[in-house]
């Protein structure tokens, strides 16, 4: 038997009743994200996630995987709960607000890259969470900085 990897461009929101499903049932689900908002801890191509289903209140830096109001399926990282929930992708600055915890289909509970898996429990990570998230406002300055210094250097 080869070992083999398929892969299948299919859109997500055809894959979430599956995901539903096999949540449901307690098995865990195993994707590659797709997108650059949650560099630099998950890159395209590159990493997979281990998707679980949520049974435990959603906590703050859960990663988790929701459906937005417009019908976007999304991976981004909890960064506040009052009545709502706040989520942020790791590689954003700006905040999206006014998540309820419905929307939410499933948490990460591990990612894996070159062929190593992470747990979302271990110390570094949940040192690396706090860190991604009190260097939030920093992001947007250096983006904007990084922006004007290339325009700078092109000579405009």
């Amino acid at each position: 038997m080869s070992n083999e990897k398929i892969q299948l461009n299919v859109p997500s929101a055809s894959l979430v009743p599956l995901i539903e499903e096999q949540l449901s049932e307690g098995k865990t689900v195993k994707f590659a994200p797709k997108g650059t908002s949650m560099l630099p801890l998950l890159r395209e191509g590159r990493d997979t996630v281990t998707l679980c289903a949520i049974n435990r209140p959603l906590e703050k830096y859960d990663i988790g995987f929701y459906r937005r109001q417009n019908g976007q399926y999304v991976l981004h990282r909890i960064v506040d709960i009052k009545d709502t929930v706040t989520c942020c992708g790791d590689g954003q600055f700006w905040l999206e607000k006014g998540l309820l915890p419905s929307q939410f289909i499933g948490v990460v509970c591990a990612f894996s890259r070159d062929n190593k898996t992470y747990s979302v429990t271990s110390w570094s990570y949940k040192f690396y969470c706090r860190i991604i998230h009190f260097s939030r406002p920093l992001r947007h300055f250096i983006s904007r900085a990084t922006a004007k210094l290339k325009k700078i250097l092109k000579g405009g």
